[in-house]
């Protein structure tokens, strides 16, 4: 049995017809022609049709799922380089005061 039992219910129900493309098209500002509609009518549908098929799978030992995929940190491990030197990170500065560079005031 479905834990949402009200929307497993309403989206078995759901089907998408000609009026749905059309507004839905109106909405989005997408400007489709006669074959357009006809070809996403079916789409959609189908599309319906076989997630509706999942209200049928028994999910109640599934926790939440965000990815399918393992996690993994994407990021690399920070490596101490070289940076600039003061003098070469000042070099192009249009107004400088010493080590600084001169800004227009922001706050008076």
């Amino acid at each position: 049995m479905s834990k949402y039992p009200a929307s497993a219910h309403r989206l078995a129900r759901v089907s998408i017809d000609r009026s749905t493309v059309v507004n839905v098209a109106k909405l989005a500002r997408l400007a489709l022609s006669e074959e357009e509609i006809d070809r996403f009518t079916s789409q959609l549908s189908a599309i319906l049709e076989a997630v509706s098929k999942l209200n049928a799978v028994d999910t109640s030992g599934v926790g939440p799922t965000a990815s399918i995929l393992p996690l993994q940190d994407v990021l690399r491990e920070d490596e101490l380089r070289p940076g600039l030197t003061t003098e070469d990170a000042l070099r192009n500065a249009p107004d400088r005061d010493g080590d600084y560079i001169r800004v227009q005031p922001v706050f008076e």
